[in-house]
């Protein structure tokens, strides 16, 4: 069975979003005053803990799924019904007033919030009416008439201090009960929310919820597809999929099963331009795209095949690079563009479209490319195994050893040139962490390292090591005065080239190496880079 699930309902701009993050702990939901800032069921597994056991001391922690929904009849309640460009709004409200129902039916605990400073309104009393006779999504466990209900509980928000107390009780008067009360933006009787919470969520007996095999962040520009594919991986119709640009605000997490593996798949707002912002809420949705990459594992970027690459795909393009994540460029909509032409009238290819990918996205030179249609559901699987393929390679560690052997072997080959003629040297190198991989090359002058040799020898490293498709990270530091008295006082040396044939020995392995002298004087941007 799943863990216990908390669907929060209500009408607009009552609070729901703030209420999840409030019960979270965190900012995960877009909040603002503008209605309909929620559209699709926003999810996050969070943990309440046992009022009586504080410091987990006996494990009494429950996990549950907490799901934040946008308002009901948002677009027709509150006027905002036309977006930037004349796009009619009120089409999502289908959309938007099924993942409500969708959320209430697989919900083991429902709150409805209510704002205590507004009062009861009419359109509270109608969705109320609503949950009672199961109008808004089925509230009985099995389909059927005689089974038990999904309880509901009014959460009385807005509740900034005492004085609201006595509006917020008049909710009784909905036939849920007492309701729970409490203010994000004062955080009034928070603690006292949560332990309620806790008492209130069924008890669950199952083991906790997995951590998934792979992280997966959708990205790109408006209308490319990110939610259809989304729509396609989950089997359902778990995310909004409109016509009308910018339909997702918020970062969507889904979890998908894949054969044995689990992936969470990342939905984010589509982006574009920062002068075509109209509202914060898109500088919101910007910030939660690049908590999104973030967080992920691979990303997936997507481009739409029928349109050409502009220049916010560019400006995506460098956020990723920047991120050091790895990632799959993933051309969408195939099955139309696959029988268009060029400009010259040349049918297009797969190759073609390479070509042009690679001239464009020029920094991600090193990323695979994968051709798919969300819509009909081709190349779907082999893009993610791809996507798996390449968390393995971000993942993978080298010996110090063969990393050492294998940046003499390249410097010997072609070192960095300088115009004096002075010698650029390496005296020894590391992988000091994983995702993304990065390694530190102690040299006898970074200054000689130029940004071309820099992207020479990384390219050649991708073709050496298991690292042909990811991103890595290269820093170069030179030994400190400190470093080589304690070489001196230790008896220890790092391991320096051969003067004769630029070669580090050949059995030199982990053991060999004076870590406390290696470590010493790093930037001080480079103390993150390693693993505990």
């Amino acid at each position: 069975m799943p863990i216990p699930r908390i669907a929060i309902v209500g009408r607009p701009n009552v609070g729901k979003s703030s209420l999840l993050n409030l019960i979270a702990q965190e900012r995960i939901a877009i909040v603002d005053d503008t209605p309909g800032v929620t559209r699709d069921r926003l999810s996050t597994i969070i943990n309440l803990q046992d009022p009586n056991d504080p410091l987990n001391e006996k494990g009494t922690v429950k996990q549950v799924e907490l799901t934040d929904t946008g308002g009901f009849g948002v677009y027709v309640a509150d006027g905002a019904r036309y977006n930037e460009i004349g796009a009619d709004l009120a089409t999502l409200t289908d959309d938007i007033e099924h993942q409500i129902a969708e959320a209430v039916s697989t919900a083991d605990l429902i709150l409805f919030a209510v704002d205590s400073q507004a009062g009861i309104t009419a359109q509270d009393q109608a969705i109320a009416q609503m949950l009672r006779e199961q109008k808004l999504g089925r509230r009985d466990k099995d389909g059927q008439k005689n089974s038990e209900l999904t309880p509901v509980h009014v959460v009385a928000t807005k509740c900034d201090d005492s004085s609201w107390e006595p509006h917020a009780y008049e909710l009784a008067a909905f036939g849920f009960g007492s309701p729970l009360i409490c203010s994000a933006t004062s955080k009034y009787l928070r603690r006292d929310l949560l332990n309620k919470l806790y008492d209130l969520v069924p008890d669950y007996e199952g083991d906790p919820e997995p951590e998934v095999d792979m992280k997966v962040a959708i990205v790109g520009k408006r209308n490319a597809g990110k939610s259809t594919l989304i729509n396609t991986l989950a089997g359902e119709q778990r995310v909004i999929v409109s016509e009308i640009a910018g339909t997702t605000r918020d970062a969507i997490d889904v979890k998908i099963e894949m054969g044995e593996k689990s992936i969470l798949a990342i939905d984010t707002a589509g982006l574009r331009r920062k002068k075509s912002f109209q509202d914060k809420i898109e500088y919101y949705a910007l910030d939660r795209a690049k908590r999104a990459i973030t967080r992920c594992d691979v990303v997936l970027y997507l481009l739409d095949a029928t349109t050409e690459i502009s220049q916010v795909d560019e400006q995506l393009g460098q956020l990723i690079v920047e991120s050091h994540k790895p990632v799959v460029i993933v051309l969408n909509k195939w099955d139309i563009a696959k029988d268009g032409s060029d400009q010259s009238g040349r049918a297009v290819t797969p190759k073609r479209y390479e070509d042009y990918i690679r001239k464009e996205l020029k920094g991600l030179s090193w990323a695979p490319i994968a051709i798919i249609s969300a819509k009909e559901g081709m190349n779907i699987t082999q893009t993610l195994e791809v996507a798996f393929d390449l968390f393995e390679q971000a993942s993978t560690r080298v010996g110090t050893g063969q990393l050492n052997r294998t940046i003499s072997s390249i410097i010997s080959q072609r070192g960095p040139t300088n115009k004096l003629g002075a010698e650029a040297r390496v005296y020894f190198a590391s992988q000091v962490k994983t995702n993304p991989p990065t390694l530190v090359l102690v040299v006898n002058d970074p200054d000689r390292f130029t940004l071309n040799y820099e992207r020479y020898l990384m390219n050649r490293i991708r073709e050496v090591l298991p690292f042909g498709e990811v991103p890595i990270k290269l820093i170069l530091r030179a030994r400190s005065r400190v470093e080589k008295k304690s070489e001196s006082a230790s008896g220890k040396q790092l391991h320096i080239p051969d003067q004769n044939t630029g070669r580090f020995d050949e059995d030199m392995s982990e053991e060999t190496i004076d870590r406390d002298a290696f470590l010493l004087d790093l930037p001080d941007d480079a103390s993150a880079y390693f693993d505990d």
